[in-house]
């Protein structure tokens, strides 16, 4: 039986922003305007889609209803998801399920978040932290500090990679000046300022020896929204020129080896997206070497340079090499977070997925305007939540002949 095929016809988000810059615009506002930029971006309206799927990290049971209500309200079927980090991507993991499934030709996926100020912490404290495991197992390998939990969960992995790999502090302050770069491109970015190495490394230490405040994503409110959609679909409203195809789509949770192998690296999700990324590289039939742009979690430069290595771009242990080359932007092998990331561009927890998924299709159809990746043919999408689950992601134009005549 052949599976059915599954395009992005339609995407769009908000400028990420700092938590509550405008006291009068709250999520359903982030939200509309992005679910409204991707329906014109389809060219469809919203009474043809047939279920929505809805990320958000913090917020009331049923907030997806109340930021869909906002473009309509036509008795579809609205599924609510939290899955930390992961959250945006895990909705677009659904949704695509959902028309291999079926059961609808035209499906929304729709994150945002309206966060608070500062960094993440816990809001409940009688009951049991889902993180409690990976920070005991931390706090068995490495003392734990007064930083922020996230930080050092992330900060921990990059000492173990400089530990055993010889990984220097400037590697990770590399990445985050290349993410800083490229932001100044990305109107959507939450921040676009361009920072010297030496701005970047001199910046507060927020874990010391290996992050600094300029390395770590800030919190962010935002919106971004997709419109998935059948192959009949898309022939049916002559969307062919715009459709791009996902390849292929894994999502893992933590295997035993997280917690059994007695690894930083690993607590902090590295195996998780390498079984990922070895799943959805062997049933798509292609390999790391075969993409040009990546979308990236780099919460932390941390998590950029160890991620390198679990993708596939680089080999075990060579990510500093790999920097130092320059593969990672632009005239190198692999153009990642061309967005400007986590990092500059921002993450809204409910959103990150959906922005991702936004850049890497404006990058296909080359609409990414000063950030365009020059012959990109094939995106890589990665999307971490620790706690535990990652997606990976494919996409390619799903009619390229199509794309080039409109060209």
């Amino acid at each position: 039986m052949t599976k059915t095929r599954v395009y992005v016809v339609g995407v769009g988000m908000t400028k990420f922003e700092k938590p509550g810059r405008r006291a009068d615009v709250c999520y359903p506002d982030f939200a509309k305007e992005a679910v409204t930029k991707a329906l014109a971006d389809a060219g469809i309206k919203f009474e043809e889609v047939q279920q929505a799927v809805v990320g958000y990290v913090y917020g009331d049971s049923t907030c997806g209803q109340r930021a869909v209500y906002e473009v309509g309200m036509t008795g579809i079927p609205v599924y609510n998801v939290n899955n930390n980090c992961s959250t945006g991507s895990s909705a677009l993991y659904l949704a695509k399920q959902i028309i291999e499934s079926g059961n609808s030709d035209c499906v929304l996926a729709l994150g945002f978040e309206k966060m608070e100020r500062g960094s993440l912490s816990s809001k409940y404290f009688d009951r049991a932290n889902p993180m409690e495991r990976h920070i005991t197992e931390m706090g068995e390998l490495t003392e734990i500090g007064a930083g922020p939990m996230a930080a050092q969960i992330f900060g921990n992995a990059g000492k173990e990679h400089m530990k055993k790999y010889g990984t220097k502090p400037e590697h990770f302050g590399k990445i985050a000046w290349k993410n800083h770069k490229h932001s100044v491109n990305n109107p959507y970015s939450q921040f676009r300022d361009e920072y010297t190495l030496e701005q970047i490394m001199k910046s507060p230490q927020v874990v010391e020896g290996v992050l600094t405040k300029l390395q770590c994503c800030p919190t962010s409110d935002g919106s971004g929204a997709a419109i998935l959609a059948s192959e009949q679909f898309v022939r049916r409203h002559g969307l062919e020129c715009q459709a791009v195809e996902i390849v292929g789509m894994e999502m893992a949770t933590d295997p035993e080896s997280t917690f059994a192998d007695k690894s930083l690296m690993k607590i902090a999700g590295y195996d998780m997206t390498r079984l990922a990324t070895e799943r959805l590289f062997a049933k798509s039939g292609y390999k790391p070497q075969d993409v040009q742009v990546v979308e990236l979690h780099d919460c932390f430069s941390a998590n950029e340079l160890v991620t390198y290595e679990a993708l596939g771009l680089c080999a075990e242990g060579k990510a500093g090499e790999f920097i130092d080359r320059g593969d990672n932007t632009y005239g190198g092998k692999f153009v990642v977070n061309p967005s400007g990331g986590l990092i500059s561009k921002g993450h809204p927890l409910g959103a990150t997925g959906l922005a991702q998924c936004s850049e890497l299709c404006w990058q296909l159809r080359g609409l990414a305007e000063k950030r365009q990746v020059d012959g990109a043919k094939l995106a890589l999408q990665h999307n971490l939540g620790l706690g535990g689950a990652v997606i990976v992601a494919l996409y390619r134009l799903g009619f390229p002949a199509a794309a080039n005549a409109k060209l």
